[in-house]
């Protein structure tokens, strides 16, 4: 017999109707090794997320009374940021851009077929990113593609601050590999990967995965660090 001794992935779900909620909550809740901590509107997403500290927020990007993208910033500065991911009824491609910008690992329609809901979960908590609106592909490749360098000797030099082992789990990073991957193919434990990236985030400046997958666009033409 097969026992999982993984904690659950615990998700907090932010959403302004009941309905959603609900139906999320028990989605979640039926799958292996996920848990919903908590639902909750807008307005106490940001206190239910620092008081529970949940590996995942589903968050509802257009909500009254509070700005999916206000709470989105909130929550990405706590001292234990969980993964944010922006739930929409709209595939608008401001929305997916600003959503990724301000720290956001994914973005899901309401109307994604529900098992794609766990594997989102899934995927967030081990470090993936998820789009789901037919939009966001060409948006997410745009945003980590970059504006060119201005200066490439400068975007270097900025990678050169790096350590060797660093600059692999980034090269990673911008393949798209998982956390769990990165840790697989490196051969270190999933915690050790979290501790880089957590390093790359602070030397490199960015607040998402997504944003180190765009420093390695913009330094090196889209061909990762040497």
């Amino acid at each position: 017999m097969h026992y999982d001794l993984r904690p659950p992935v615990r998700v907090l779900v932010v959403d302004d109707e009941e309905l959603v909620r609900t139906a999320l909550q028990r989605l979640l809740d039926s799958a292996d090794a996920v848990t919903v901590a908590a639902t909750c509107d807008g307005p106490d997403a940001l206190e239910t997320a620092r008081r529970l500290a949940p590996d995942v927020v589903l968050l509802d990007i257009d909500m009254p009374g509070a700005s999916g993208l206000d709470v989105l910033r909130g929550v990405r500065a706590l001292p234990a940021p969980p993964v944010v991911a922006m739930l929409t009824a709209l595939d608008r491609a401001d929305h997916v851009e600003r959503a990724l910008r301000d720290g956001a690992s994914g973005f899901l329609l309401k109307t994604t077929e529900p098992r794609l809901f766990v594997d989102a979960v899934r995927l967030l908590a081990a470090g993936g990113v998820i789009c789901t609106p037919p939009g966001s592909a060409a948006v997410l490749a745009r945003f980590t593609a970059g504006p060119p360098a201005p200066t490439p000797p400068q975007a270097s030099d900025d990678l050169a601050g790096l350590t060797t082992r660093e600059r692999e789990v980034l090269t990673l990073i911008a393949a798209g590999l998982s956390n769990t991957d990165i840790a697989t193919h490196l051969g270190m434990g999933v915690t050790t990967v979290k501790t880089h990236i957590g390093s790359l985030k602070r030397k490199l400046a960015v607040s998402s995965r997504v944003g180190l997958a765009a420093v390695v666009h913009r330094a090196t033409g889209g061909q990762g660090p040497g």
